[in-house]
């Protein structure tokens, strides 16, 4: 439980980040698509408060993390975009999906550039039980939660940032049917998440992390 407890409030924080700078994103490049309803809203900040669900974002990470279920699973509220407001529909929709994502991608940047700086300082790994120890594990976890986010929101499952791309490249007669999954989206994800189909991804993230990891020790 302890060793729970700790992932918990190491995690916890990056996720709140990335949840936040991810649902920024994607009401920033609305507004500047030309749909305000997210500005109306307050929600073109970076202030978490706009973007964290109670339940979503901290209560169920926590349950699914100390519960040995999957661990720091969560949401946050999503950004409403009226497609309507777009100045270009499917050019202004695109963008907009994509934009989380790449908030997030900025984000791995970030962190990538602080591993390098910190391997510089200490000059290589640090000692397990260090303070050093803690801080090489917060920042490691900054580039896996939110490469965590970009792998999981690209895929193709509505309604993730990947299904509303996919949609303007899916021929006109099917492009009806496939959005209207949307309604059962949660369900799906959740009946995927828990009979274990995602573990799939997991490889897929430490794999690129290790990339970036490397980045950072040749960096420094």
């Amino acid at each position: 439980m302890a060793d729970k407890i700790n992932i918990l409030l190491l995690y916890l924080p990056l996720l709140c980040l990335a949840f936040t700078v991810h649902e920024f994103g994607h009401a920033w490049v609305a507004l500047k698509q030309g749909d305000d309803t997210a500005a109306r809203l307050g929600r073109v900040t970076l202030d978490p408060r706009s973007h964290i669900d109670p339940v979503g974002s901290l209560l169920f990470p926590a349950i699914a993390t100390l519960g040995g279920g999957i661990p720091l699973l969560g949401w946050a509220k999503p950004v409403p975009v009226d497609v309507r407001k777009l100045r270009d529909y499917r050019t202004g929709d695109i963008l907009v999906s994509l934009a989380g994502v790449f908030m997030n991608f900025v984000l791995v940047l970030i962190f990538t550039v602080a591993l390098a700086v910190f391997f510089g300082v200490v000059g290589g790994l640090p000692m397990e039980g260090t303070v050093a120890a803690t801080v090489y594990e917060f920042i490691l976890g900054g580039i896996l939660v939110n490469l965590g986010l970009i792998v999981f929101n690209i895929l193709p499952i509505p309604p993730l940032d990947g299904s509303k791309v996919l949609y303007h490249y899916l021929p006109a007669g099917a492009r009806e049917s496939y959005r209207q999954l949307d309604q059962y989206g949660f369900l799906i994800l959740m009946g995927l998440m828990f009979t274990g189909m995602f573990r799939f991804l997991t490889p897929v993230i430490y794999a690129m992390a290790s990339v970036f990891h490397n980045l950072a020790s040749l960096a420094a």
